[in-house]
């Protein structure tokens, strides 16, 4: 707990607040909705005092909460759950029965557009946008160095990128705001196509991967980089299926020689392996005491062992079964990615049996140990969340690579992430065996269950299987249908607030 429990300087992610009045002041309004009661956007630049005599600090500030803002609520915690996870055969809601029933309508696909975790959700993502936008609209009037004010904005196109991905997926059309509002028609924008979302984000991170340096020194470690706009822009890729360029894009990662696989999948996860070579990019969280600013994430938390003695969390997004049968026999990451009721985890604790109605199984990847999560007013809040790892990398090269025919080179890096659990299995001459099969569809059918027990729980396995054709077959058990769930609905107050400018998703 000592390399968490301390100040850190402004320069660095870990300890940053949320500059600017906790953000209302970029976000021109602390609202839950993307617009106003008038149906106005929220992002009206009520803030342009902030930038009258800006400087490179207040440049610097303004990045700084754009990243802060990363780690709240409605982007790591119930919205987030809900929308990226719930719904897949990895997770159920969990805690008990009549604990935040709303969960529910994800479980079994009958989500309402008015269900609150929507809006949080789209919410979440436009503040992100919003405080992305503010800062590409002013720091260039800033009279600074050239090189920093080029990486800020390169920072802030990669961020923007990173929320519209989020928002693409999960929403399909939705309105592409790339400018602080100020205009009647800018306040109220319609929506465009995926397609005009998925090539404003690619332009987004082609600039972001162009001027983004490879590495940062201590104090910045965290910032995006090179490495993360180009793995980004391969998993945008993909989910397009453009395929040479999932190659590329990886092939430009790996190349870049920086990163690699942890040694442990188990300890990869834990505070002291945060930032560790396999991260490409990962949301920073903090707990310093008395620092409400910087203790705000709640990641951890809504995930944590509701039965643990030290009152670890609230229980929710607990993996399943499905999931624990998935893993091959003697996989390590299972031990990585499950907690169960009755073990100890390998950091110590006693998992202990679930009172009535609890959880028998909790998300290991979000795990604290329960002694330093009941330390913090948000248990575990410093715990960082994993956005994008190496692994995924490789995993999206080997798919890369099968789907345009060289399953030589597809082989090769399944093998790499394959060969890291192997390692520390208990036995490594017979588990996990090397996938040896060249046959295109069986390669395929492997590299997508070494994408699900290799990112279980990272909130990626749903909209995974959608943009992998297979959603009616995997999910259609579920309640899951065809031509309405490849999206959620928009959310009503959104469309409301628009004055039905907004149109509403097919099914909804």
């Amino acid at each position: 707990m000592s390399t968490k429990n301390k100040t850190y300087p402004v320069s660095s992610l870990k300890g940053l607040t949320l500059y600017i009045a906790a953000g209302c002041l970029l976000l021109a309004s602390c609202s839950k909705s993307f617009t106003d009661a008038k149906g106005a956007l929220v992002g009206q630049p009520s803030g342009a005092n902030f930038w009258k005599n800006a400087t490179a600090a207040e440049a610097g500030r303004a990045v700084n909460a754009m990243y802060g803002n990363l780690r709240t609520w409605n982007n790591t915690a119930f919205a987030a759950i809900a929308v990226e996870n719930t719904a897949s055969d990895d997770a159920v809601k969990g805690s008990t029965s009549n604990d935040a029933t709303f969960f529910n309508q994800y479980d079994n696909f009958t989500v309402d557009p008015s269900e609150g975790q929507l809006d949080g959700f789209w919410t979440g993502q436009y503040q992100n946008i919003n405080f992305c936008n503010q800062v590409l609209d002013n720091v260039p009037n800033i009279n600074m160095d050239g090189a920093l004010k080029s990486r800020y904005l390169a920072e802030a196109k990669f961020v923007r990128a990173y929320s519209y991905f989020r928002l693409v997926r999960a929403f399909g059309n939705i309105p592409l705001v790339l400018k602080v509002p100020n205009s009647p028609e800018t306040l109220n924008p319609k929506q465009s196509t995926p397609a005009q979302i998925y090539a404003a984000i690619e332009q987004d991170l082609t600039d972001a991967a162009g001027a983004l340096p490879v590495s940062y020194g201590p104090s910045d470690v965290g910032r995006a980089t090179k490495g993360a706009a180009l793995a980004l822009h391969a998993k945008v890729a993909m989910y397009q299926k453009k395929w040479t360029d999932v190659l590329n894009f990886t092939n430009q990662v790996i190349g870049l020689n920086v990163y690699d696989l942890f040694p442990d999948f188990y300890q990869e996860f834990r505070y002291a392996n945060e930032n560790s070579v396999e991260s490409v990019f990962e949301i920073q969280c903090d707990y310093v005491p008395n620092n409400d600013d910087i203790n705000n994430s709640q990641y951890s938390q809504v995930q944590g062992n509701r039965d643990a003695p030290q009152s670890a969390g609230w229980g929710f997004n607990v993996p399943t079964q499905n999931l624990v049968d998935e893993f091959e026999a003697g996989d390590p990451r299972l031990v990585g990615t499950v907690m169960m009721a009755g073990t100890t985890t390998p950091s110590g604790d006693n998992v202990p049996m679930p009172n009535a109605g609890a959880p028998d199984k909790y998300n290991m990847k979000s795990y604290v140990p329960f002694a330093i999560a009941a330390l913090s007013p948000n248990q575990g809040c410093g715990q960082n969340v994993r956005v994008i790892r190496y692994a995924e990398v490789l995993l999206m090269n080997a798919e890369a690579n099968n789907e345009t025919g060289n399953s030589a080179a597809a082989l090769v890096s399944l093998e790499k992430v394959r060969a890291r659990a192997r390692a520390k299995s208990d036995d490594p001459a017979t588990d996990l065996p090397e996938v040896t099969t060249t046959d295109q569809g069986a390669l395929r059918t492997a590299i997508y269950h070494e994408r699900r027990v290799e990112l279980a729980m990272e909130n990626d396995r749903y909209f995974d299987v959608i943009r992998q054709g297979r959603a009616a077959a995997v999910f259609g058990p579920l309640g899951w249908k065809a031509n309405k769930n490849e999206v959620w609905p928009i959310p009503q107050a959104e469309i409301d607030n628009s004055g039905s400018v907004l149109v509403q998703n097919t099914g909804y």
